[in-house]
């Protein structure tokens, strides 16, 4: 098991300080507050009034592809913005509505259960750690760091990344998802023994959501155009999840560790370990903070995950002053494009070892 430096912590000390005393200061909640709730509210609307003008008055052929698209990406900012807060305990100060809204991903066909402990569990703590964050873990197809088996196809992975990002969704949904439940494990980590209704969960969302986005519009818009526009939904979703994350830690600045480095992660704050191993980028556009729920402030979300993503543009200015303060380096990029530039260069290179 990795063990990161407990026994002091300076700079996660002198950080949780400061973002006390700013909460302290301003009055505010830790968790969401009216944003959050406004833009979950309009963003599962249109979840379900785009799924009910596409099944059930199904317009012609250009305009369903562009809604089918805009579907895909409804998904996509529900589980950035609902679903990952609520996951994550800092959607709501009530811990019921956690609960429910956290369960938005079981509409998206997905387990909340699996997720958390993949997620918040794994991810968060054994972060870019090869053999123990899964998030890493997409061998023989990508090799994402240099303890990775290297083969003559990563040569060109930096090309054909993004042809397995769009099948991301769907392999989740169909693939990841089942694996895990079967063999109790996320990657090497056993899972906590599934409760009675958490069994029940897992499958009733399977059989829901089959039925509801794949069995229902067969009945309604036919079997060809079903599948087309459910290829369509799930590649515009999956592709932008995948990038999403991938721009967060998959880039040449952020530092990448094998799981039997043990002697040398004790050495390192966790703190300071997630700042490492993780990389903001487009931190000023308005646009891609409401889309992505934050995750653009991916350091931030990582050294506190129980705060709300509404929080993170005023917390950035904390962390980076108390980075710079200890001379540690704060990984960002200005913008969507040089990120998404510095993550091919980043699979060219590993992909040539």
């Amino acid at each position: 098991m990795i063990h990161f430096k407990t026994q002091e912590h300076p700079f996660f000390d002198e950080l949780k300080r400061k973002v006390d005393e700013y909460f302290e200061s301003t009055g505010q909640a830790r968790t969401g507050n009216w944003k959050i709730f406004l833009k979950a509210g309009i963003l599962i609307g249109m979840l379900f009034g785009l799924y009910i003008t596409l099944v059930f008055f199904t317009p012609g052929v250009w305009v369903s592809i562009g809604l089918c698209t805009l579907l895909g990406l409804t998904l996509a900012a529900v589980g950035f913005n609902v679903m990952h807060d609520s996951a994550h305990g800092s959607f709501s100060e009530h811990k019921w509505l956690n609960n429910v809204m956290g369960h938005s991903l079981n509409l998206m066909g997905g387990d909340v259960h699996l997720w958390k402990t993949k997620h918040n569990l794994i991810h968060h703590t054994f972060t870019n750690i090869d053999g123990l964050d899964d998030d890493i873990d997409i061998a023989p197809v990508l090799r994402i760091s240099e303890n990775q088996r290297l083969l003559w196809i990563h040569r060109f992975q930096h090309v054909y990344a993004f042809f397995f990002y769009a099948l991301n969704y769907l392999f989740w949904v169909f693939y990841f998802d089942y694996k895990k439940y079967f063999t109790r494990k996320i990657g090497l980590t056993p899972i906590r023994k599934y409760t009675p209704w958490q069994h029940v969960s897992f499958w009733v969302t399977k059989v829901f959501y089959v039925t509801t986005f794949v069995v229902l519009p067969m009945f309604f818009v036919g079997i060809v155009n079903t599948l087309i526009g459910y290829a369509i939904v799930t590649i515009s979703c999956g592709i932008v999840i995948a990038i999403v994350f991938q721009l967060a830690h998959v880039v040449g600045e952020a530092s990448f560790h094998h799981a039997d480095n043990k002697e040398e992660l004790k050495q390192v704050e966790w703190a300071v370990h997630q700042i490492n191993t993780t990389s903001n980028f487009a931190m000023h556009s308005r646009w891609v903070n409401w889309f992505t729920g934050g995750l653009n402030h991916q350091v931030e979300h990582h050294l506190f995950p129980r705060i709300s993503h509404v929080h993170y543009p005023a917390l950035s200015a904390i962390v980076q002053n108390t980075c710079e303060k200890f001379g540690i380096r704060y990984n960002s990029h200005r913008t969507v494009y040089s990120a998404l530039r510095a993550h091919v260069v980043h699979l060219r290179d590993i992909g040539r070892g």
